[in-house]
Formats: C-alpha cells, structure tokens, sequence
C-alpha cells in the first residue's frame, strides 16, 4: 500500500531467513527494526560501540552477534539488507555509499532520499502481513497500518478468502455485555462463524453484524424465564459441528466461570468435535471496575473471591461455605445472587462479617443501562427491593467499595 510519494517505492516482501542484515547503530532505531528482523530468521550482525539495554539483551540472548565498535568499510560484505543507524552522519553517509558499491538495499535512518529502501508501517494479523508507505509521513503510515490489521482482527474488514477452517466450535467469551469489551480473537472467530449459539448475557450488538447467511440459535438463558437445557445446547454444538459447520457459541463472561463452558467442552469432545476456547473479560471483575470498584486496593484488600449466588445458603445444593466467606478480610464478589442476598447478607453476618459492612450492587454492568445501588451487610437487601433491582447484576461486599474518588456513602 503506497501514497505514491515524490519517487514511488516498489512494494516487495524480503525473505531473509538465513540470510546476513547488517545493522550498523545499536539506539532506539535499532531497538524498533530489530524485533521483526529477528522475527524474520535474518542472520543479523550488529555493529555499534554501545547499545539499549533492549538491544543488548537480545545480544545475550544469542538472538544476533554484536561486534562493540564504529562502522568500517567492508562491513557490508556478503549482506542482503542493511540498516544504517548511528548517530555518526559521516559513518552513514560512507555506509550507505558502501551499500550502493555492493549493490545492498539499504535503509538510512536519517536520510530517507539517500536510502535505497525505506522501512513500512508493519503489521500482522493470521498470516497476513500488512505493509504501508506514505513517503514521508510516518504517523500516517502507523495509521493507516493500525486500522487495517484492527479490521482484520475483528472482522470489521470484509476479506473473503478460500478459508481452510474446518467444523469444530469454539467457545468464545463474550465479556461483560459490552460488545467493546470482547477480545480480539473472540470477535475475529464470531466473524467467520456459519453459525452462532447465544446466550442473552453476551454481546448481543454484535448479533447484528452478523451476515444474513449465518445461522444464530438464542440459547434463552434467561433468568426465571424460559432456558434452553444444557442438553440441547449441547445436542445443537454437535448437530451443526457434525454437518459441517464452524460454530462459535457465544456465552456471557468468560467461558469458565459459571458459563458450564466445560460440560460443552466435554459433550464436543466425547463426540470427536475439535473445540478451541477462547477466554473472555469475566463480570466478576470488569464490572466492580466499569462501576469504580477495585475488587482490590493496595491498603484495603490483598484478596477477593468469587462466588455464585444462585443456590439459597441453606439449601442442601449449596457447595459455598458461607462460613468460612464471612471470616475473610478480603472482597467478595457474588454473581447470580440479588434475589438471594437478604439470606446472604444474614448468614454473613451472623458468622461474623460487620453488618456496616460497605456493599455496592451493579445491575448491567458496562451496559448503557448500568446502574448502581449502594448499602451495607444490614441494608443490602431492602436497598435491592425498593430500588427493583434485577439480574443481570454483580454484588461487592468489603471495603473496596468505598474507596473510589466518586463512589457515594455506603447507607
């Protein structure tokens, strides 16, 4: 990709591996050529008296041989490509004459017009690599190089190809509700998907994105309303994976954490289907955090846990020892508890927990809906019923909550 400038560059890929690029100055400059070089598999000699404590790593390293001195004529010879880099105008001006003698591209990194090659904005992304030159405008050329290799990763940039991905499903964390807030990988995959499983507690906004070719299926999770069995679920990852389709099944959170991602995991491959997980931004802490909640602080809490609140203190199921939770000092964090929390709150305190105890409830969190409703061990659960609120939403118990520049006086 090329801005056409005063004296056009032809564009071309180098494969260096095995082959010798000299790098003459061991600054900044070379600190930035070197990774990709390296990455590259060139044969690489740096020549420089001194260099960043970076560059003389990868020295240690063994990553490329460092000869500590100036440039002297000769050095070129047998090279390939040459970075001509110090901070000598007279060493690289004879340099870069040496390279045109021996017929060796040569980038100067203080004379571009003298140069004979000139380095692109770079950028990578599932085997592409994307190359930009706009003559003498750098910026533009990270800018320009920053977008593309973005739209690739997630999708956003349509590039059709004969794509070898065969059926399989991945699993892919949505994060909090946010459709910003899902990881590069997981938006790339929902892109090439043929067909999607969704809960309701994903990013839903990216549903639309979605070409009208590809199949979604509404796994109905939804709370105290009608669900999906975990059966079915697992029935139509299998179905659609053994009929030859990708499938990613797009859940809230991360896979893993309260999302049964490994029952899914369990039934795909006790029928020979491929399954790659793809983790995601977990609710438990991103959204304390979207809400200006450190789960912890350096003074406050050195320790939080997560828990699920979905099965009543009392009730034979509970696996949490709510006992052992109220002698901690540290955060805690409930999910799937709000309808739950006036028997939480008690059994707390009742094994010790301060009923002044700072609580903050977060109802869809990082949503344009987020709300947030303060109170304390005592109150927790009038506060939850006079102010209606409902699940989704994410309870922090502990000091933490209080810390926050804006957060408001625990009630």
């Amino acid at each position: 990709m090329s801005d056409r400038p005063e004296h056009p560059a032809y564009p071309v890929g180098l494969r260096l591996t095995g082959r010798r690029v000299v790098v003459l100055g061991g600054g900044t400059v070379a600190q930035r050529r070197l990774p990709a070089l390296l990455a590259a598999g060139a044969d690489v000699l740096l020549i420089a008296p001194s260099a960043t404590p970076s560059v003389e790593a990868m020295a240690e390293a063994g990553e490329l041989r460092w000869e500590r001195r100036a440039y002297r004529p000769g050095d070129l010879d047998g090279a390939w490509y040459a970075v001509v880099a110090t901070d000598d105008p007279e060493a690289n001006a004879a340099a870069s004459a040496e390279a045109e003698e021996r017929r060796v591209w040569c980038v100067r990194s203080d004379d571009a017009e003298a140069a004979t090659a000139w380095t692109p904005a770079t950028g990578r992304s599932e085997g592409v690599t994307v190359a930009v030159l706009t003559g003498r405008d750098p910026r533009r050329s990270a800018a320009v190089r920053d977008a593309v290799v973005e739209g690739l990763r997630d999708g956003t940039l349509a590039a059709p190809r004969h794509r070898t991905r065969g059926a399989g499903v991945a699993l892919v964390g949505g994060g909090p509700g946010d459709p910003d807030l899902i990881t590069v990988r997981g938006r790339r995959l929902l892109a090439e998907a043929d067909v999607v499983i969704a809960d309701r507690l994903g990013p839903r906004d990216l549903l639309d994105e979605l070409p009208p070719h590809v199949e979604v299926i509404d796994a109905a999770k939804i709370p105290y309303g009608r669900a999906m069995a975990q059966e079915a679920i697992n029935d139509a990852l299998v179905e659609r994976a053994k009929a030859g389709k990708f499938v990613v099944r797009l859940k809230g959170g991360d896979p893993f954490v309260f999302g049964r991602g490994m029952e899914e995991a369990q039934a795909l491959a006790e029928a020979g289907i491929p399954v790659t997980v793809v983790p995601g931004i977990s609710s438990s802490i991103s959204v304390p955090g979207a809400a200006g909640i450190p789960v912890t602080h350096r003074g406050v809490a050195h320790e939080f846990t997560v828990v699920s609140g979905h099965v009543a203190p009392d009730d034979p199921r509970s696996l949490v020892d709510w006992e052992a939770l109220a002698r901690l000092r540290g955060t805690l964090v409930m999910l799937m508890a709000v309808e739950r929390i006036g028997a939480i709150a008690r059994v707390l305190v009742e094994h010790g927990r301060d009923p002044g105890t700072p609580v903050a409830v977060v109802q869809e969190g990082t949503m344009a809906a987020q709300r947030r409703v303060d109170a304390t061990l005592a109150t927790v659960a009038e506060a939850v019923e006079a102010q209606d609120v409902r699940p989704p939403a994410v309870i922090v118990v502990g000091e933490v909550v209080g810390v926050g520049p804006a957060a408001p006086a625990a009630r």
